[in-house]
């Protein structure tokens, strides 16, 4: 373990600096942006698509048939622009983050991310109508394109600023107006850059740059999260890097976010377009449901494991003490008093069971899903902070309850060992010698 330690401590250098470099940062904080749309349209998602029998007829005998359409347009009003969303929270916090005003970066970046995507579309007869935005491309599968646009925008709106390439009013001039006024030059760069990549993607491939870039990045990306090692690798990851002292989840889904996000609409863009979704054909099973609800909660390596087995078998004082003080927060998904106060960090003890644990969860909910236990996951969300159990019936009825619960047990199981060894160190290291009993 100790050559761990030391692989660790020269690794964690690079670790760290990736985790602050401004455009990692920046992808963080700006999809964090899109989490209160995504949340609000899961309510009214969630209210059409209850997951109780006969839902559907009760709602059509009280409410007639097309009680849901109201609902659906919320919906569709949220989930159906977190690309527009997202490319504005980039832009603005990569921006921000140099101490620039940044909402014109984020306005430009919704500006740009329009003009490098189509503003028609072919209606059934192939005749093109114009003068529209393409839902298509504004929501799930435009997310790509919204982080590569929204960095780029954040990066060059930021250069021309700190050089001072911009026009510059009087000090007498209203903030709002001598801000507005200093976004012309970046903004107009900004634009004719996008209008010179939407022509050179029209001319080359006759298809807009977003649908180039969904093409060729986002579905092989989404592909690859698709996976049994793919989703793997993820939870080990975000519960190496917890062990590291460092935010996994903020590392790690700052990246993977998007992407399982994307998984999760398309599922609900195949159920919107009437079709039933089947697993091996036309359903993603990782999404970000997968890694929130089944495959963390209770916190990063699901310590309410640990706080169980403690609960039952812990005699030490430290043990115990933390434990019953951790289990509130545990509940609502915080487990930053386990990771820093037992500690989790750097305590080569843990690190078997911390990884473990998220992993032996991932296998359990993916082969559900494969199974048919549990059903895809489409767009509905809930909060992090949703207990378990609660959050599984939500998303899942009673299966996702069931699920939780053997989560929960394996994970109990696993920690067991590991809790009896640490306590039995803690023990001994809370009776008094001999000589300070005399």
């Amino acid at each position: 373990m100790n050559r761990l330690e030391r692989l660790f401590e020269k690794l964690m250098p690079a670790f760290a600096k990736f985790s602050n470099f401004k455009a990692i940062i920046a992808l963080k904080d700006g999809f964090v942006l899109t989490m209160p749309l995504t949340l609000i349209g899961s309510i009214f998602m969630l209210i059409a698509n209850l997951p109780i029998s006969n839902w559907n007829e009760i709602m059509t005998g009280f409410f007639g048939p097309d009680w849901a359409a109201p609902l659906n347009q919320v919906t569709g009003a949220t989930f159906d622009i977190i690309a527009l969303i997202g490319v504005f929270g980039i832009a603005y916090s990569y921006v921000k983050s140099n101490n620039i005003e940044a909402v014109p970066a984020g306005i430009i970046g919704i500006i740009s991310f329009l003009i490098v995507t189509n503003s028609f579309v072919l209606s059934e007869a192939g005749d093109k109508i114009g003068g529209v935005i393409p839902k298509t491309w504004t929501g799930g599968q435009g997310m790509i394109t919204s982080i590569l646009v929204g960095l780029a925008v954040g990066a060059i709106y930021s250069w021309f600023m700190k050089r001072n390439i911009r026009i510059k009013l009087p000090e007498s001039v209203p903030t709002g107006v001598s801000n507005a006024f200093s976004a012309l030059i970046p903004g107009f760069a900004i634009m004719l850059l996008s209008m010179m990549m939407y022509i050179i993607c029209d001319q080359l491939q006759g298809i807009s740059m977003t649908e180039i870039i969904y093409q060729v990045l986002q579905i092989p990306m989404q592909n690859l999260s698709d996976t049994l090692p793919g989703i793997i690798v993820i939870m080990a990851l975000i519960s190496i890097f917890w062990w590291f002292g460092l935010h996994g989840p903020n590392i790690v889904m700052g990246i993977m976010a998007p992407i399982l996000t994307s998984n999760a609409l398309a599922n609900q863009a195949v159920l919107d377009a009437g079709q039933a979704l089947t697993v091996g054909e036309n359903a993603k099973i990782v999404t970000v449901q997968v890694v929130d609800i089944y495959a963390k909660f209770g916190g990063a390596g699901i310590t309410l494991g640990f706080i169980f087995a403690a609960l039952f078998v812990a005699r030490s004082q430290q043990v115990k003490q933390l434990s019953k003080m951790s289990l509130v927060p545990g509940l609502f998904n915080i487990n930053e008093p386990m990771i820093f106060g037992l500690p989790i960090v750097f305590n080569p003890l843990m690190l078997i069971p911390f990884v473990t644990v998220p992993v032996l969860a991932t296998l359990m909910t993916y082969f559900s899903v494969l199974t048919g236990f549990v059903a895809p996951f489409n767009a509905v969300q809930v909060p992090w902070t949703t207990p378990p159990f609660i959050s599984g019936f939500i998303l899942s009825g009673w299966q996702g309850v069931v699920l939780q619960l053997a989560i929960l047990i394996v994970a109990v199981v696993v920690y067991y060992p590991f809790v009896k060894m640490l306590d039995k160190v803690s023990v001994a290291q809370e009776q008094p010698t001999t000589e300070q009993a005399v």
